[in-house]
């Protein structure tokens, strides 16, 4: 293999420093991050984050114009990307129309130095792990989509590479079966132990798919963390609005007290009161975020005292079986989101609440997020 060793202790992908220029224009940002070897890791971001850049970058089919990528030890900033123990799935699957399905899948092996025997095990062994087996004859407008992306799946793993690389995998799926084949893949993952990345603008399947996620924007990565790290705990208003649905208003801090914090919302035109996770100045800007679904609504109000309670009135109202979203004007017209859900089942009178009900919000301190940035 070419390349220096970048040292012992390294985790399996190191990212030093890198930036990627276009001309004039960044799509990459002095990124760092280390990924260890056996994670499903995922990039995810909006169109132009530079999520696909980097991923190319890993693969070789780009180069940095600044830093280092290294993996299992070597740094491979320069090297081709034939020399690389990388394989890459794209989004278009690129399946050779005129081939089997079992031919489609061996047919990176051709130029491998195994004897046929092997090679004809290896593509046994990975038919029967994405479940194709029964197909194999088949030629791919013979097969579903999902079962096409399971070939472009396999035609991957069967050169066996260290690394794989995929690219919006599931993005021509339509959303059932892409929610079925986020399992799939995940498991699959797991089964082989070889590491996987992802590149992914879907929040769900992210944080369906990955052990960590990195979220991106506009070429720097912003946060890297858990899927329940990164929605639970965002670092930054960029982050809890990007990562599913969130309501934030703008205060500022009274006072600090007992691990729960005071802060001032003149909007609302009352204070809420939040857990205080980290030091806080008095007096200084703050934003109040909290999930839909972490508030609750009722037509009556709560008891004297309940903390952070809203009044208003329901303006819109949309169900989607499983839970209802109910759009609430307050009395001080600002528009809040509460998710509720559907826990049995009924009709439409039994909702919560129906258009133009006047109802009480409320959500618990250790509910509500504090972000400086």
């Amino acid at each position: 293999m070419t390349g220096q060793t970048a040292g012992e202790g390294r985790p399996f992908i190191r990212i030093e420093g890198v930036t990627k220029k276009f001309g004039a224009f960044t799509a990459v940002d002095n990124v760092s991050l280390d990924i260890e070897k056996g994670e499903f890791f995922a990039l995810l971001g909006g169109s132009g984050c530079g999520k696909t850049t980097l991923l190319r970058m890993l693969a070789g089919f780009e180069t940095p114009t600044a830093g280092r990528v290294f993996i299992d030890g070597q740094d491979m900033t320069t090297v081709p990307p034939y020399d690389r123990p990388v394989n890459m799935m794209f989004q278009s699957y690129a399946l050779f129309p005129h081939m089997t399905v079992e031919k489609n899948i061996g047919y990176g092996l051709k130029h491998e130095k195994i004897s046929v025997a092997e090679r004809q095990e290896r593509v046994r062994s990975i038919l029967d792990l994405v479940q194709l087996t029964p197909f194999a004859g088949r030629k791919p407008h013979q097969i579903s989509g999902g079962q096409r992306q399971r070939v472009a799946l396999a035609r991957a793993l069967v050169k066996q590479p260290k690394l794989l690389l995929l690219d919006e995998p599931l993005g021509a799926l339509d959303k059932k079966l892409r929610e079925h084949t986020q399992f799939e893949l995940a498991n699959i993952q797991y089964k082989l132990g070889i590491t996987f990345v992802v590149v992914t603008h879907d929040q769900e399947e992210a944080m369906t798919l990955a052990s960590r996620i990195a979220v991106m924007d506009k070429g720097v990565v912003r946060q890297i963390g858990t899927a329940s790290g990164v929605y639970e705990f965002p670092n930054s208003k960029f982050v809890a609005g990007f990562i599913g649905s969130i309501n934030m208003f703008e205060g500022r801090i009274s006072g600090v007290a007992d691990g729960l914090a005071t802060v001032e919302v003149p909007e609302l035109a009352t204070s809420m009161k939040a857990r205080a996770d980290r030091p806080f100045a008095t007096g200084s800007a703050i934003t109040v975020a909290v999930r839909p679904e972490k508030i609750s609504i009722a037509r009556s109000a709560p008891p004297e005292g309940t903390p952070n309670v809203l009044a208003g009135v329901v303006q819109d109202l949309g169900y989607f079986g499983k839970d209802s979203l109910y759009r609430v004007k307050l009395d001080g017209g600002t528009i809040l989101s509460v998710n509720s859900v559907n826990s049995r089942r009924g009709l439409e009178h039994e909702r919560v609440a129906e258009w133009e009900d006047r109802v009480w919000l409320q959500f618990e301190p250790s509910s509500a997020i504090l972000l400086q940035e």
